[in-house]
């Protein structure tokens, strides 16, 4: 009898230490021939596709994101073909899209820091962008933060992607944006992102 209880004690603790020592994040890199993109995504991405009006157009828009406890990351992409490009346009929906995030945090009593960043294409080429670190203030929970930054890239034919790369953390114990979401874990994501 004190074999089988030190036995089944010995596979407890194999079993715990198994599950103590698997990562949380199963980084994986995801390539998104039809979006013109390579990520590193913390485990499978899920996918889904629609058409979203702006104006009188519809553009379709992908949305790549896998959530991870409270952490979620994804990319969406808006396809925006070469016979509807302008400049006017492209402006318009990016500040569409930053203006639904950036509005909803400082209605909601939270902040908005942004600050100069970098991102690499597929041919390295270091390129300027924008990071924005957000706080929205929840009445009944705590806050939610997040990173986000719009990409816009033209391919060859003169098509548009505009892209959107983002981590949403829920149930933050802190308004400090920046230093959480510049933690390794979060940095990954944004700096192995590379569109064509």
């Amino acid at each position: 009898m004190f074999k089988g209880l030190v036995r089944s004690y010995l596979l407890a603790t194999l079993f715990l230490l198994l599950v103590a020592c698997s990562p949380k994040l199963n980084w994986r890199t995801m390539q998104s021939p039809e979006q013109r993109y390579t990520a590193l995504f913390p485990g499978k991405p899920d996918k889904l596709e629609r058409q979203i009006p702006i104006g009188d157009q519809e553009f379709r828009q992908t949305l790549e994101a896998v959530k991870i406890d409270d952490d979620i990351y994804s990319i969406s992409s808006i396809d925006i073909p070469a016979k509807q490009v302008n400049t006017d346009l492209v402006q318009k929906i990016t500040k569409q899209l930053q203006s639904n995030l950036l509005d909803r945090a400082k209605a909601s009593g939270g902040s908005v820091i942004s600050e100069p960043a970098y991102f690499q294409n597929s041919q390295h080429q270091r390129i300027a962008t924008t990071d924005y670190y957000i706080v929205f203030n929840q009445t009944s929970k705590a806050q939610q933060v997040m990173r986000v930054r719009w990409i816009t890239r033209a391919d060859d034919n003169k098509n548009v992607l505009l892209y959107q790369v983002s981590v949403l953390h829920s149930n933050a114990n802190t308004s400090d944006a920046k230093t959480l979401l510049a933690k390794e874990e979060y940095a990954n994501f944004f700096n192995e992102f590379y569109p064509d």
